[in-house]
């Protein structure tokens, strides 16, 4: 199992994650979006999976500063310029990938190993 955890330190969700996986021993890579980013291949594997608007996180500080909930935009474009309008975490374990907290998909991955 390779798990790849992409947040930020101070998200509550992405904490969730960590401890999450922390506390069942399984080893997982953190990967900080408001320092990195994420990658296009990345992002298409993401929204391979989910449409956008369900990995937007409406509620954000980028999205309300931005002023998207008034503006039609390209959804890809947007969260390549700015990683944090992502919901986070986002897990990735392979090719499988969740938004958000998913607690019971990340322990149907751990019973399928």
């Amino acid at each position: 199992m390779n798990i790849q955890i992409m947040g930020t330190r101070k998200n509550r969700n992405t904490q969730k994650a960590e401890r999450w996986f922390k506390e069942r021993g399984i080893p997982y890579q953190i990967r900080l979006l408001n320092e990195k980013g994420i990658s296009p291949r990345e992002l298409d594997a993401v929204l391979a999976k989910y449409p956008a608007e369900d990995i937007l996180d409406t509620q954000s500080k980028s999205y309300t500063r931005k002023g998207l909930a008034y503006m039609e935009f390209d959804a890809r474009e947007e969260i390549l310029e700015e990683p944090l309008l992502l919901k986070m975490p986002i897990v990735r374990n392979g090719s499988n990938v969740t938004v958000g907290v998913a607690d019971d998909v990340w322990k149907n991955w751990v019973e399928n190993t």
